[in-house]
């Protein structure tokens, strides 16, 4: 199996391109859409790195696979669609996450069934890129949509774990749960020692100057600071509740979700060829003023 990353580090997001060296198929997992948040201005040039990098390569990219609906980055699957005319998976629960997510952003055009998505992956359905298997795992509780793809020694984790140095992913987002975080890190943390976990995002933990995104499960089991053996399912609950409620929102929270339900498509055009993202406003008062 050949395996690249793409690290982006406005976002601090991994992207991969996994190939079958025996027929060139290949696929892309979490790729990033570029955004400028103040400028309002997307481009695809981490995308079209990918797309460089495999055409020169040899790679035929049949398809995209998400691990998620992303909160804190956009996703560019619809420019390898149109591209390369991959088809676009992602787990069967992101209808959960669009049931959420449609009434807070008034998203009418949504479907609430997945229906935006080529593929909707059950948890243990296999398919393949190529002559590889691919296994997927429903690993929820960052959202409820989460899941893993399992590729011989390797199991692409998506947010769901970080470096050991760095811990766990979040879990209060709406649909998140701790508990259900911490079961679903151990479903991934009893594959054997030797596999190897790609992540999906780094941040580099104090004292720790390079970026990295390969571990194993040996290493997560005996070392990750929030859930290594022996952290049982309640302290990892009381920890991880009492770490989220101090962590700020991520910067492009908005546009993410609004975008990455649909599939990485943005609204309609309006009469001036622009797309508009919407922006939920809450009054803490009992009345708007005016």
């Amino acid at each position: 199996m050949f395996i690249k990353a793409f690290f982006d580090e406005p976002t601090n997001t991994v992207s991969y391109l996994v190939g079958d060296p025996v027929t060139h198929i290949a696929a892309v997992i979490d790729p990033v859409l570029d955004f400028d948040m103040p400028g309002g201005v997307a481009d695809t040039r981490s995308a079209e790195a990918i797309l460089v990098f495999a055409r020169e390569g040899g790679w035929r990219i049949e398809m995209v696979l998400e691990t998620h609906a992303h909160a804190d980055h956009l996703s560019a699957a619809p420019f390898f669609n149109a591209q390369t005319g991959a088809w676009v998976g992602i787990g069967v629960h992101i209808s959960d996450v669009q049931k959420i997510f449609r009434p807070v952003f008034a998203l009418d055009d949504c479907s609430t069934e997945g229906a935006e998505f080529d593929r909707l992956f059950e948890d243990g359905e296999r398919f393949a890129i190529g002559e590889l298997e691919v296994t997927v795992m429903h690993v929820p509780g960052h959202t409820p949509a989460d899941i893993a793809y399992r590729i011989g020694d390797a199991v692409f984790v998506g947010d769901t774990l970080f470096m050991p140095d760095y811990g766990t992913a979040r879990a209060d987002f709406p649909g998140g749960d701790a508990r259900t975080l911490y079961r679903s890190i151990r479903k991934l943390l009893s594959l054997p020692d030797e596999t190897r976990l790609f992540l999906c995002h780094d941040y580099k933990a104090p004292g720790r100057d390079e970026y990295r995104w390969e571990t194993s499960v040996g290493e997560q089991r005996r070392s990750n600071v929030h859930v290594h053996d022996g952290v049982d399912e309640d302290s990892f609950v009381a920890m991880r509740e009492a770490r989220d409620s101090g962590l700020a929102v991520p910067t492009l929270l908005l546009p993410s979700i609004q975008i990455n339900v649909r599939a990485g498509r943005f609204p309609a055009p309006e009469s001036n060829g622009v797309s508009y993202l919407r922006i939920p406003v809450k009054w803490r008062s009992s009345e708007a003023p005016g």
